[in-house]
C-alpha cells in the first residue's frame, strides 16, 4: 500500500508541491477540491453524434413514445385492414419491414448513450474513491490529533495534581 504523502500526492493529481511534510499536505488536501463535475466534463466533450443518440435514447425510452408508437401500429392496421386494401394487406409485410428498420436503427444508438453513460458513472466511481480516500486520511490525521491532545490533557492534569 502506499505511504500517506503518496496518497495525498495522487488525490491532489501529482501537482508540483513545494512541501514534503505530510501535515502541510493535508492543510492543502482539506482546503483543494479533488473531484469534478462528471455532467459538465462529459456534456462539453460530446459530439453531435452524441447529443443525437441521448436525444434518441431519452425519447424512445419514454412512456410518450411507446403510446404514440403504439397507437401508430394500431393506425397502421387498421387503415389497412379497412382502407388502403391493396398498399399494406395482412400479414402487414411493410409493416414489419418498417419496424425492423427502426428496430435496426435504435438499438445501435441506444447502446451509444449507454457506453457514454457507464462511461460518466466510472468517472463517478473514481471521484467517489478519491472522496472516500479523502475523507479517511483526514480523519485519521484529525484522529491522531485528537489522541495528542488527550495525552497533553493528561500530562497536565496530572502536572496539576502533583503540583497539588
Amino acid at each position: 500500500m502506499k505511504n500517506k504523502k503518496e496518497l495525498v500526492k495522487m488525490l491532489l493529481n501529482n501537482k508540483e508541491l513545494e512541501t514534503e511534510s505530510y501535515d502541510e499536505l493535508i492543510e492543502i488536501l482539506v482546503n483543494e477540491p479533488i473531484t469534478v463535475d462528471t455532467n459538465k466534463e462529459s456534456n462539453d466533450k460530446l459530439t453531435i453524434g452524441e447529443k443525437v443518440a441521448d436525444k434518441v435514447t431519452a425519447i424512445a425510452g419514454s412512456w410518450t413514445f411507446i403510446i404514440i408508437f403504439t397507437l401508430f401500429l394500431i393506425l397502421w392496421i387498421i387503415l389497412n385492414i379497412y382502407i388502403l386494401k391493396n398498399v399494406d394487406p395482412y400479414p402487414f409485410i411493410l409493416l414489419n419491414l418498417l419496424l425492423s428498420c427502426i428496430a435496426s436503427l435504435q438499438a445501435p444508438i441506444i447502446m451509444m448513450s449507454q457506453n457514454r453513460q457507464t462511461k460518466k458513472d466510472s468517472i463517478r466511481g473514481k471521484n467517489d474513491y478519491k472522496t472516500d480516500l479523502k475523507s479517511e486520511l483526514i480523519l485519521e490525521e484529525l484522529h491522531d490529533r485528537i489522541i495528542n491532545i488527550e495525552k497533553n490533557q493528561k500530562k497536565i492534569i496530572e502536572f496539576l495534581q502533583n503540583k497539588k
